[in-house]
């Protein structure tokens, strides 16, 4: 009978089992949890992923199985799984050079919004660059930045075109201006309307530079109008920005609603917290005042009923909301009286009104410090209440 293998040679071989996610091999990434052989040829392997629903676990129980199995005296091998915890993954993240942002990026950013749909042509943009200027109209410092990388627009509908941000003296990029809002987008930093042809590294390093290397100042409000879909710009943000929260944007027909669906699986499986549901194009209202449902009716709320969070709006299709897309001027601002100008204020004051309240901090009286004043200077303190 051949001896079986021992475990420094069951991790040798293990090492041409690669991610095909993060393309580094298991044994480099500390993925094998533990290695056990019994006497008979059996081998227990435990391999830790990402979550626990990784899509890529039967590409891992195959390939172990195979690699371990090679190896002389190896009868049989079983494959197990575990949840990488928090510090692991840390210490992976900071294996790839994925690293959350540093203490004080964003510091003066009180809410982070990140605004997403499951496809396109929702109308998600324009909704954001409304979203924002409403917000800033109620009194509020705000600031967008266009994370949707392939398809940016919101340089277009601040009129902002292709200029180019400054640099301060510390080195940090300072955020264009329009209509009350910052902006910051790939847009100012290409040719204008070129695209933009980039794969998962370079879009992680562009997003954590306009993050962490832009000026944004103090903000109640950084609106980050994401790309449709749940592909490597959503997952970015999700680990730079645990706290954010994700607002979901449909439109009523039910297709639009299954695939915003998608959006929020994936907002649970990076543990964003959903802040609520957007319905947009609710309907057609033409200048006369007259409504039609070309898209169904709906579909915004059956998805917040079964997500458990609130329909925060439906805004409806107006002429003027595509015209001022267009024109560089957020129809809010131009109009405020249309029917879609009034929806998204009605979302923007349901935003304000759901975020945390920050109590004022009172001063700290010290007792027992300062001299007793004299009776005769004391003063009553507390309610006065009537006597009967």
């Amino acid at each position: 009978m051949s001896v079986v293998a021992n475990r420094d040679e069951i991790l040798k071989a293990l090492e041409v089992v690669i991610d095909p996610e993060l393309h580094r091999s298991i044994v480099e990434l500390d993925m094998v949890r533990s290695i056990d052989v019994g006497e008979n040829g059996v081998v227990d392997v435990t391999v830790s992923l990402t979550t626990p629903g990784c899509p890529i676990k039967g590409h891992f129980q195959t390939a172990v199985a195979e690699a371990a199995s090679a190896l002389d005296g190896v009868t049989h091998v079983n494959v197990y799984f575990d949840v990488l915890n928090d510090t692991q993954k840390a210490a992976l993240q900071q294996k790839l050079g994925r690293g959350s942002l540093p203490e004080g990026a964003l510091a003066q950013v009180s809410n982070v919004l990140c605004i997403g749909s499951g496809k396109g042509g929702v109308g998600k943009s324009t909704l954001t660059a409304n979203l924002a200027a409403a917000l800033a109209g109620e009194g509020k410092r705000v600031g967008i930045l266009d994370a949707d990388v392939w398809g940016y627009s919101i340089p277009r509908m601040y009129g902002l075109g292709s200029t180019r941000p400054p640099v301060s003296a510390e080195r940090k990029i300072i955020p264009l201006s329009g209509h009350g809002v910052k902006v910051m987008s790939i847009g100012f930093f290409v040719e204008e309307d070129a695209a933009v042809v980039w794969r998962g590294p370079m879009l992680h390093k562009a997003l954590t530079q306009f993050l962490q290397d832009v000026d944004w100042g103090a903000l109640d409000y950084l609106l980050i109008d994401l790309p449709p879909g749940t592909g490597d710009v959503s997952m970015t943000l999700a680990q730079l920005l645990p706290q954010a929260q994700f607002l979901i944007v449909t439109t009523p027909q039910q297709t639009a609603q299954k695939v915003a669906r998608r959006a929020a699986q994936m907002a649970h499986k990076v543990s964003l917290e959903i802040g609520g549901v957007i319905e947009n194009m609710s309907g057609f209202t033409t200048p006369s005042g007259e409504r039609f449902a070309i898209f169904g009716e709906g579909g915004g709320k059956e998805l917040a009923d079964e997500l458990d969070v609130p329909l925060l709006g439906r805004v409806p299709l107006t002429m003027p909301l595509r015209e001022h897309a267009d024109s560089g001027l957020p129809l809010v601002i131009e109009d405020p009286e249309d029917p879609a100008s009034q929806a998204i204020r009605q979302v923007a004051r349901g935003l304000i009104a759901m975020a945390p309240l920050e109590l004022p901090v009172l001063p700290l009286v010290e007792v027992g410090v300062s001299a007793p004043e004299p009776t005769e200077s004391r003063k009553p303190v507390g309610m006065s209440l009537p006597m009967a």
